[in-house]
């Protein structure tokens, strides 16, 4: 097994809370919206934002719907009442039934779970503008660098404060900041199919997935990869596909190159100081 004994929950909770206190400042909005989902990530990131920026800073919006787990909403009330979090709920299950009637052509699963998740995005902004905010992004790690979220949906944010931990040091933050354990146990759902899972999903344990890529990350050989973590060179080379295949999620759109200097390739942004 790799184990990366580098990782202090206590120092990660530090650098993005400073992170997330100096964007926001620096860009001159007066707060974050985050979608709360009642799982653990968004809401690790909901309180690492509260405790920096604080929670009249902090705005949450659950959009649920029809197809949303009820454990989830249990567990969003529950996240809410022991956290004192700033949270407004919306159904959106009108919403996606009218623009399911029209579509071009009919939607099967995989289609319609992107359309509710670019439609939360939407909302989110909407809301973000009106109350001069930033949008929070709640990815982690091992679902950003494998491509397992929806482009122009969770993937469309302002920060993303988490994407930096794998799920199992994200897991440690949540016991850190003391997260109740039927959260962090739950298993993972994006919750826009019914009865749908990460990992049934994913066809791989997080638990796994987080070793398979941070020896990637270490550029080590797949074939040792496999060997340190118990796995297949075959089950590898999938996850490394998967990576590949999704860089075109965690990029600006190409362009092919004329000018001297070119948007997003030579011509860069600098990132806001502070």
């Amino acid at each position: 097994m790799l184990v990366n004994k580098a990782f202090d929950p206590e120092e990660a909770t530090i650098i993005i809370k400073d992170f997330i206190k100096t964007y926001v400042e620096n860009s001159g909005c007066s707060g974050v919206v985050i979608g709360l989902s009642g799982g653990i990530d968004s809401a690790v990131a909901a309180l690492l934002c509260q405790q920096a920026i604080g929670e009249k800073r902090t705005l949450c919006v659950f959009l649920p719907d029809d197809v949303t787990p009820n454990m989830d909403r249990k567990h969003l009330e529950l996240i809410v009442k022991s956290f004192k979090i700033n949270c407004k709920t919306r159904d959106i299950t009108k919403i996606v039934s009218d623009i399911c009637n029209a579509l071009i052509i009919s939607a099967d699963s995989m289609a319609l779970a992107n359309i509710k998740a670019r439609l939360r995005m939407m909302l989110l902004f909407e809301y973000a503008n009106m109350a001069n905010s930033l949008v929070c992004g709640t990815t982690n790690k091992s679902e950003y660098l494998v491509g397992y979220y929806t482009k122009y949906g969770d993937g469309g944010v302002d920060i993303m404060p988490i994407g930096d931990l794998y799920k199992s040091q994200l897991i440690e933050v949540a016991r850190y900041l003391k997260l109740p354990d039927e959260i962090i146990k739950k298993p993972p759902t994006a919750g826009l199919i019914k009865d749908q899972t990460d990992e049934e999903e994913l066809k791989i344990s997080y638990k796994k997935l987080d070793q398979i890529l941070y020896g990637l990350e270490l550029k080590m050989e797949p074939l040792h990869i496999a060997q340190a973590v118990g796995s297949t060179l075959k089950e590898v080379n999938r996850v490394q596909n998967l990576r590949i295949k999704s860089q075109h999620k965690r990029r600006t759109p190409l362009i092919p190159k004329i000018g001297i200097r070119t948007p997003g390739l030579d011509w860069r942004s600098p990132i806001q100081t502070g």
